[in-house]
């Protein structure tokens, strides 16, 4: 499978980095501005009281930090984070194991917890509401529950698809934000920023020309970034300049307005193979030869942003936006235009 350079869930080996890049505080993390001022002020208030911080639910796209801010909250708090996600609670046994060894106030992070299977979902209720695990002893007729407390514990959630929380779960969480794509500038911070710690000597135009294709996604920039230091230290003379940015991402494949090729395939088979559509996810998949899934929460999300497609009750259509960047005419009325 090709790693996509834009990609914007983390690669294997990407979270080592990430860690030393992260933001320590909430004043080194940078957009979002008003759900951290929310946030902190939720934090505060919980740690004055003593109490455990209410159960977090962190929704939005895949590289956005919302692992960060659970780790910001962690620290905030003066509390242990610890770290699992969905797809590695297989059984009850697996939450049971994780919940009784938290300590008072302290945070459970469940990535992509919308993956949750339902037997585990289900046993995490009591705990959310009443902190307590009931484990059932015995089969049949004969069987008994016991009850087992637990600790107050704050439990955050992150998701990058809301609409597969079960109500009952999504309506466990007193705090819920959403975080959204990042501007430029801001994108530019980060940065400029992550470029400091690994000490290297940037460019505004080369830190802005990289921003501007970075599809609104600090994780996305960040590996940019290191890339663009590459091709600095081999092919430059280790300066982040506009030139190096351009050439890095020609090399990967990324053009000017931050699409690769996979966004382009898809644009194209929509425009040439659907006449501009409206088209299903599974006839666009079959066509690119990605799995639908894949396609609507990866590479869909910024195309719509961007406003190269849009959903429709029949399927997606391409937008002008599309017709534009890859050079093509537009049909005047039928399929390749909303009426």
């Amino acid at each position: 499978m090709t790693v996509r350079p834009v990609s914007p869930k983390a690669l294997d080996g990407e979270e080592k980095l990430e860690q030393s890049l992260r933001p320590a505080t909430f004043g080194e993390y940078v957009g979002q501005e008003k759900i951290v001022e929310n946030v902190k002020v939720y934090a505060q208030a919980a740690r004055r009281r003593g109490e455990a911080l209410d159960h977090v639910l962190l929704s939005g796209p895949p590289g956005l930090g919302k692992t960060s801010m659970a780790h910001i909250l962690a620290r905030e708090l003066g509390v242990a984070l610890h770290v699992t996600s969905g797809p590695a609670l297989v059984k009850k046994g697996d939450l049971a194991g994780l919940l009784t060894a938290l300590a008072p106030r302290d945070i459970l992070f469940i990535d992509e917890i919308h993956r949750l299977a339902p037997a585990v979902e289900e046993a995490l209720y009591p705990a959310m509401e009443d902190f307590r695990f009931d484990v059932v002893l015995g089969a049949g007729i004969g069987a008994q529950t016991m009850e087992m407390k637990l600790e107050r514990f704050t439990l955050i959630g992150a998701t990058t698809r809301t609409g597969l929380l079960a109500a009952p779960l999504r309506d466990r969480f007193p705090i819920q934000e959403r975080l959204d794509y990042y501007a430029a500038a801001e994108l530019e911070e980060i940065a400029r920023r992550a470029a400091a710690k690994l000490a290297l000597p940037t460019e505004a135009a080369g830190l802005g020309n990289l921003a501007a294709r970075a599809r609104g996604t600090p994780r996305i920039a960040i590996r940019l970034l290191q890339r663009a230091r590459d091709f600095a230290e081999v092919e430059g003379d280790g300066t982040l300049t506009r030139e190096i940015v351009d050439r890095t991402l020609t090399r990967l494949g990324v053009d000017e307005k931050g699409l690769d090729a996979m966004d382009r395939r898809i644009l194209a088979a929509i425009l040439d193979t659907f006449g501009g559509g409206p088209v299903g996810i599974d006839a666009v998949a079959a066509a690119v030869g990605e799995e639908g899934g894949t396609i609507e929460d990866v590479y869909e999300p910024f195309l719509v942003r961007e406003g190269y497609l849009a959903r429709t009750p029949r399927g997606r259509t391409a937008l002008p936006a599309a017709y534009a960047h890859l050079g093509r005419s537009r049909p005047r009325g039928g399929q390749g235009e909303l009426l």
